[in-house]
């Protein structure tokens, strides 16, 4: 026969002491209830038990006093390895009265067991094996298949509820012995296993039923704190909704300001219109009248030509003297037909400048559509004015032929004079005063001719001032036209204003019926938990785009659950319904799942 190894043949002992001590804690459990004291015998070996296990195969840890060899150490590791244990490893420090190790380690099993959480703390250590090689020998149990074994027996301890006082307890000078008496059956024991059975299969119907409802009302209250986070959210809406008003109330008092500013500045640049319209009225006034002392003056030197022309007929004496006064008379000729072809280039000048506000009056009447009556006047009094000028024309050309003919008749007169020596001789005396009645009207006519050249400096200034006035009416324009880009872009921002308000208020009636429909679906909410007890939902502060079309949600796109895999999607692509096998009800489901629904129904379709 070949030998067997005795570390085989300790784990499989070990084994086998595990599942009739667990077995038989958990009969006894349901015969009597599941709710186990520490004074309870099986739940005692169960510890002795997991003590032997957890022994088995631990390596010594020699120091200079003697030798070391518990359990402590492994069970602390599993602190490092599941962020949840270390609740328990803290209250375990903190429990007076135990002061070894293996105290430690037996408080450490009694609160894991009350905490229903042993086989997933075991788990955690058991997959380690690389961290556990340095508490455990290779041949050790729970190095070996055995421990997983024992691991996934004590899942079945979840079902027990154990109420253990660790703290009065002395758990250091505890003497861990296996009692096999307590695992030995006998025929009545055999007769009563069909009722444990029966009984435990019941416990566990009323444990499903218990655990349902934990789950239930932890979804319940999951709902009760969405619901207010909503109510919040719904609150904070509505402020951010007066804010919103309280802006566009002052940014419509800002418009009605600037609209009041324009019209002020309106009427301003219109009251300088009607007074620059008055100045230009009464200037035109005064160059009609202007124009009259000239007409005046050239019928008053017509009337001199012709009075010198009779007097030269009668002139006879004194050739000399009458060829000097020739000479003077043909110096103010010249003077005058100087100054008629200055005021012919004058008149030009002046036609120029009256075409240059013609120009600028066509411009005015394109901006400004309220001065075209004015405008029109002055078209008008252009056109008189022009009239006028070719009136004068005509009588300047009237004038030189005229001064043709005198010529004329001098040559005339000089052929004549030459006859009539001997006869002006006598009349030498008369002609010598008339020649002194002339030089005085010579000394008036120079000096109406420089009151003349006076006057047409001062025409000359008041056009310029005119030249002035039209360039501050230009710039007054163009001032007219910045206001009225800045009163459009105002108009534009109003508009876009207004439009940010009816997408609010339209995204606030939304929330509104979409909380109210809220309120109606919570039943069908609590009808599709059942489903959605393996779903983990996506909190909506993690999500800011919709996951199928990638789109930023605001307050018009809204976010909504999937109902089926507990994505948000925006209501474009999350506006299907469908019933799923949780709820009866039809229920909000996204595009994606929406599809894949109905070809799974398709496909089970005959």
């Amino acid at each position: 026969m070949a030998t067997k190894d005795p570390t085989a043949v300790e784990r499989a002992n070990l084994l086998n002491m595990a599942k009739l001590s667990i077995k038989g804690l958990i009969e006894s459990a349901l015969s009597f209830g599941r709710t186990l004291d520490s004074d309870y015998p099986p739940l005692q070996q169960f510890f002795v038990v997991m003590e032997h296990c957890l022994k088995h195969g631990l390596k010594v840890r020699k120091s200079f006093l003697s030798h070391n060899k518990t359990i402590w150490g492994p069970l602390e590791l599993v602190e490092k390895l599941y962020p949840e244990a270390e609740e328990i490893g803290a209250s375990v420090r903190d429990l007076p009265g135990l002061k070894t190790p293996l105290g430690r380690a037996r408080a450490w099993l009694r609160l894991a067991l009350m905490q229903k959480k042993m086989a997933d703390y075991l788990r955690c250590l058991i997959i380690q094996r690389d961290l556990l090689s340095e508490f455990y020998e290779y041949h050790a149990l729970m190095m070996e298949e055995e421990g997983a074994v024992i691991v996934g027996l004590l899942v079945g301890l979840n079902v027990i509820d154990a109420n253990l006082c660790v703290k009065g307890e002395d758990l250091d000078s505890q003497v861990g012995v296996i009692d096999f008496s307590m695992y030995l059956k006998n025929e009545e024991d055999i007769g009563n296993k069909e009722r444990n059975v029966q009984i435990a299969a019941i416990l566990d119907q009323k444990n499903y039923v218990e655990e349902l409802n934990r789950q239930l009302n932890s979804t319940v209250s999951s709902l009760h704190s969405r619901v207010d986070s909503l109510e919040k959210s719904n609150t904070k809406l509505i402020e951010e909704l007066a804010i919103a008003k309280n802006n566009i109330i002052k940014l419509q008092e800002e418009n009605h300001q600037l609209r009041s500013e324009n019209k002020l500045i309106l009427m301003k640049t219109q009251q300088h219109l009607e007074v620059t319209k008055v100045d230009v009225e009464t200037e035109l006034q005064t160059y009609k009248h202007s124009r009259q002392g000239l007409d005046e003056m050239y019928n008053e030197a017509r009337r001199q030509l012709r009075d010198e022309s009779q007097l030269r007929q009668d002139v006879e004496n004194e050739l000399a003297v009458q060829v000097s006064m020739k000479h003077e008379i043909e110096l103010a000729m010249k003077l005058l037909e100087k100054d008629i072809h200055e005021k012919q280039d004058t008149l030009i000048g002046l036609r120029q400048q009256l075409e240059e506000v013609k120009a600028i009056n066509i411009e005015m009447y394109q901006k400004l559509q309220g001065s075209e009556d004015g405008l029109k006047e002055k078209n008008e009094i252009i056109a008189r004015l022009e009239e006028k000028t070719n009136k004068i024309t005509a009588a300047m050309r009237q004038l030189e032929q005229r001064l043709q003919q005198a010529e004329k008749a001098q040559m005339e007169a000089e052929d004549e004079d030459e006859k009539y020596l001997q006869e002006c001789l006598s009349k030498s005396d008369s002609l010598q005063k008339q020649i002194s009645q002339k030089e005085k009207q010579l000394v008036q006519l120079e000096t109406d001719l420089k009151i003349e050249k006076e006057w047409r400096q001062t025409l000359q200034e008041d056009l310029q001032k005119e030249k002035d006035a039209l360039s501050h009416l230009r710039n007054e324009t163009q001032q007219i036209i910045s206001l009225k880009k800045e009163f459009l872009n105002l108009q534009d921002e109003n508009q876009q204003l207004k439009k940010i308000y009816h997408e609010q208020e339209q995204a606030l009636q939304e929330l509104g019926n979409k909380l109210s429909e809220s309120k109606l679906k919570i039943e069908d909410i609590k009808e599709a938990n059942k489903a959605l007890q393996g779903l983990v939902w996506l909190k909506d502060k993690e999500a800011t785009h919709c996951k199928l079309c990638e789109k930023e949600f605001s307050l018009s796109k809204r976010k909504h659950h999937c109902r089926n895999c507990g994505e948000i999607f925006c209501n474009a692509c999350s506006d299907n319904e469908l019933p799923l096998p949780s709820s009866p009800k039809p229920v909000r489901v996204c595009d994606s799942c929406h599809a894949l629904l109905i070809q799974r129904c398709s496909s089970n379709l005959p």
